[in-house]
């Protein structure tokens, strides 16, 4: 297999990262390789926190990291001291990379050895408050990449990047141009958004988005016809709404939509365009380097078709969660629940941790979020269950109306027709925005606390 700082070499005449200078990369990314080998050399690899804000700078860094072997934690620059102070107390770094003077941080014990050399290790769980790092090699990514290719059958994959770096769906576009001689282009999204984009031939590449981007996008009839140039789109990161891929699938948008995770180094299951504008709805095929299998709570596997928890087996699995690697490497159950139907297209049902019981019925948020949205008086939505003690649970419906005296007793009436009464929320609490991350993941810890203290303000 090929290292680092082979692709490094291969790619030193090509004139491959569009909109930043593919010979200062290979310069920057050279020099630092160059002094990490020479503090290698007087023992332990350091360990490297990088938090570089700058992309050229970042994906530079990460290679010279990769290339000498140096064990890598990709962080967010824009966590809050608390994260940060996490963040320094779990990995003891050597070096920092990308912060500048944070004199008010305290870093215990640097050179404390790493159980994890040669490893990359990419944050999960921020919105919760807890940041955890997936451990992952270079071996994994590659895995991903290869599965990646093989599905859409491609050798080279150009990429147009607005996703952050330091989060696999923003790395994994780097790391699949870089190790198949293919285009890179990174911009904010801000840009993208405002109209200042980079003169590429869309038709030559893949985008990723999340859904909140997609929406912002097809707000504007000059971005949507830039959009649909795009030979794919993928669309990952957060659950995607019916009315919203219907609008996609109005304007022609080629979506990929996709199933992945931080742990499996990005997508496992994917749609192709072609049968997206066709209808499908599924996160497509199981990608050639993954296997999944539905199973009940006892462990055993389901048929086509029947509703289960999602197990991954995958050549890019991460080894673990840092600094303790997984005991059984070759099976990692997730807390989605979902089946395979008969042409073996994976279908995402919601979370299990999200399931809310109300009166001793089942409901998953995901269908009665989609049911609002489809109402077209709320900008977002997310359904919660709330304590209650008559019925354990009650829905409670926490939302953007799209105009101010959008009434939630008119969204009622509306889905009426549409869910069955326990399935209409109970509570409805209006709200100015909704706290989602970068990714367009929602915090559910926010929500509740949201959602108790607005009833117990209304009850008194």
């Amino acid at each position: 297999m090929e290292r680092p700082l082979d692709y490094l070499n291969n790619l030193a005449q090509n004139d491959w990262l569009i909109g930043y200078s593919s010979h200062q990369f290979n310069q920057i990314a050279q020099q630092l390789y160059l002094e990490l080998t020479q503090l290698s050399a007087c023992g332990t690899p350091p360990k490297i926190i990088l938090a570089e804000r700058e992309p050229l700078r970042f994906i530079a860094s990460f290679i010279a990291a990769c290339a000498a072997n140096c064990p890598v934690f990709l962080c967010n620059p824009d966590w809050g001291t608390q994260e940060w102070q996490q963040v320094f107390d779990l990995v003891k770094p050597d070096i920092i990379w990308g912060l500048g003077n944070r004199n008010n941080y305290q870093c215990p014990m640097p050179n404390a050895p790493c159980p994890m050399p040669h490893c990359i290790m990419i944050p999960t769980g921020g919105s919760s408050g807890e940041i955890k790092f997936a451990i992952h090699t270079w071996e994994t990514f590659i895995a991903s990449v290869k599965g990646f290719t093989e599905h859409f059958q491609i050798k080279q994959v150009n990429s147009f990047c607005v996703l952050p770096l330091y989060h696999v769906s923003g790395l994994m576009q780097f790391m699949r141009s870089f190790t198949t001689a293919g285009k890179l282009a990174i911009q904010p999204f801000k840009a993208v958004e405002s109209g200042e984009i980079l003169n590429i031939k869309q038709s030559e590449f893949f985008i990723s988005l999340v859904p909140t981007q997609l929406q912002r996008l097809l707000e504007n009839l000059e971005r949507t016809e830039w959009l649909s140039q795009f030979n794919t789109i993928l669309l990952g990161g957060a659950p995607a709404w019916n009315e919203l891929l219907e609008k996609a699938r109005f304007h022609r948008i080629r979506l990929a939509l996709t199933y992945g995770m931080t742990e499996t180094a990005s997508q496992i299951a994917t749609l192709k365009p072609d049968d997206f504008l066709r209808g499908k709805m599924s996160s497509g095929k199981i990608l050639p380097h993954a296997k999944v299998t539905i199973r009940n709570q006892q462990g055993e596997i389901l048929n086509s078709n029947q509703i289960g928890n999602i197990t991954i087996h995958a050549q890019s699995l991460a080894l673990g969660y840092y600094p303790i690697t997984r005991e059984n490497k070759a099976d990692f159950q997730v807390d989605d629940l979902g089946f395979l139907d008969d042409e073996g297209h994976l279908n995402i049902v919601g979370r299990d941790s999200d399931k809310i019981i109300t009166g001793g019925e089942n409901i998953y948020p995901a269908e009665i979020e989609s049911a609002i949205q489809a109402t077209q008086m709320v900008a977002d939505i997310c359904v919660i269950g709330i304590p209650d003690k008559h019925w354990g649970q009650a829905l409670t419906a926490i939302y953007i109306p799209k105009k101010s005296d959008t009434s939630a007793l008119k969204i009622q009436t509306l889905l009426k027709d549409k869910l069955s009464k326990f399935k209409i929320p109970k509570y409805w609490i209006p709200q100015q925005n909704l706290p989602r991350n970068s990714q367009g993941k929602i915090n559910r810890q926010q929500l509740q606390q949201i959602a108790t203290e607005f009833l117990q303000n209304s009850i008194k």
